[in-house]
């Protein structure tokens, strides 16, 4: 069985794919915050992009900086096999929590 994933690291995991060969901090922080919708810290999805890559979910590599940015290098992250086996499980399991239900689940009076 792969690592479960929580839901923050769901849309990390999601961000980097959806960004492919720009998935760098500050766009995935950016997708992340569009997606959920809501005021996200950098410090979580930094702390959450050191996670993934500690259990080699996530592989990064670092690109020199270039007049843009001062110079100052730029750290790209590239999901893994491990990344893509944590997430289809985590949509296998979400799916199969939910079934039987009819979406949207009625209120009971």
């Amino acid at each position: 069985m792969a690592d479960v994933l929580g839901s923050f690291e769901q849309v990390v995991l999601l961000a980097v794919l959806r960004l492919r060969d720009e998935a760098y901090g500050r766009a995935i922080f950016s997708e992340v915050q569009d997606r959920l919708r809501r005021d996200i810290a950098v410090g979580a999805v930094h702390a959450t992009l050191v996670r993934l890559e500690k259990k080699g979910m996530l592989s990064s590599r670092v690109e020199s900086g270039t007049s843009i940015r001062s110079g100052r290098p730029r750290r790209y992250y590239s999901i893994q096999a491990g990344g893509v086996r944590a997430l289809n499980e985590a949509r296998k399991t979400f799916t199969d929590i939910w079934r039987g239900f009819r979406v949207p689940i009625a209120e009971r009076a």
